[in-house]
């Protein structure tokens, strides 16, 4: 069994943390109505891969198939060498009141089967806003202060390595390190159609010494060659801006969206990846891995072979001219979708703002 890492390494901000430039995703672990059933045996398989190749950093969260996902990680990692693995999850930010903090990373803990997590981060900004999505129920706004005093307490007790963000805003991730808590990374939607975090928030991560995940690599499946048409696409996964939400019962933003400029960017795109001989995914995943001031991106798979197909990608490095050509394309779809990267809510009812 081969242990030779092939992915190059980057340091993550600031802090004292080093991940492969791909990381696996893992919201598809454990199956659920979104993704469809998802077999053990093949995460099992994925996870072992991904190790022996250098992706040896995994994403999940607890509102993944509530906790499913924790649990399918947990069984794939066992009798795999902690010291090898980087696991990180999520807690979402109506848990976050300082005894909820404690009691939900527990729960993670035991479903992960682990005795530590390496990167805990809240999953979107604790504002009223952003809680109604998690839980219509929830009727107060934890301080965000005392919020990341449990944390760090967490942090300082051996229960968890790394304290990060997700979906932060400049305004919000401001405040999170007001508090003077360590924060390492802020995870956030990038893309070559999910383009606006370059506008102000990834520099200012950079600024302030915080790296930065990228998420929705290929806008799930979006930017892949197993969808020709945008509306061949699951409804489930036509929720965002660059879908019409008023032929989406499922989505929430409500707009026209910009259908017209999304379906040219991927043609473009296509276009391009036929020219240089490489699939779609892969093509878009070499864009996404060579953003400046990106530390890593993260990408989901669901058998061996398409995480084999994501390795080549993040391994071989994109021609900086190709990179520049990309961008050039989906300029037009960037300043369509405008400056949010809450892709999912109209920009009046923007979470990150």
């Amino acid at each position: 069994m081969s242990t030779v890492a092939t992915l190059p390494v980057r340091r993550c901000g600031a802090a004292e943390l080093n991940l492969p430039v791909l990381g696996l995703g893992c919201w598809a672990f454990g199956g659920g109505d979104y993704w469809g059933p998802q077999s053990q045996a093949d995460v099992d398989a994925i996870v072992r891969h991904a190790v022996d190749h250098g992706c040896n950093f995994f994403d999940t969260a607890e509102a993944y198939n509530g906790g499913a996902s924790e649990r399918s990680l947990g069984a794939a990692l066992r009798g795999l060498p902690r010291d090898r693995v980087i696991v990180g999850t999520k807690i979402s930010p109506n848990h976050t009141a300082p005894a909820d903090v404690v009691a939900h990373c527990e729960a993670s803990l035991r479903r992960l089967q682990t005795d530590y997590i390496d990167l805990y981060m809240v999953h979107w900004p604790i504002t009223a806003h952003s809680i109604r999505h998690f839980s219509r129920e929830a009727t107060s706004v934890p301080s965000v202060p005392e919020a990341f005093a449990a944390l760090d307490a967490l942090r300082r007790a051996g229960k968890i390595r790394h304290i990060g963000v997700s979906n932060f805003g400049r305004r919000q991730l401001d405040e999170a390190l007001a508090t003077g808590v360590p924060i390492a990374v802020n995870e956030l939607p990038y893309s070559l159609l999910t383009r606006a975090i370059e506008r102000e928030i990834l520099p200012h991560c950079r600024a302030r010494g915080v790296g930065v995940l990228g998420y929705m690599a290929l806008l799930q499946g979006v930017l892949s060659d197993r969808y020709l048409r945008l509306a061949d696409l699951p409804e489930p996964r036509r929720r965002t801006r660059h879908f019409d939400g008023r032929s989406t019962p499922l989505s929430r933003h409500g707009t026209s969206g910009a259908e017209a400029e999304t379906e040219a960017a991927v043609q473009a795109i296509r276009g391009v990846a036929r020219r240089l001989g490489l699939t779609t995914s892969e093509l878009a995943l070499k864009w996404a891995v060579a953003g400046d001031g990106l530390t890593s991106s993260l990408c989901g798979a669901r058998d061996v072979a398409a995480l084999q197909e994501n390795l080549r990608a993040a391994a071989e490095p994109l021609a900086p001219d190709v990179v520049a050509e990309l961008a050039r394309l989906t300029d037009a779809l960037l300043a369509a979708l405008g400056p949010s990267f809450d892709y999912y809510e109209s920009p009046a009812n923007d979470r990150t703002a």
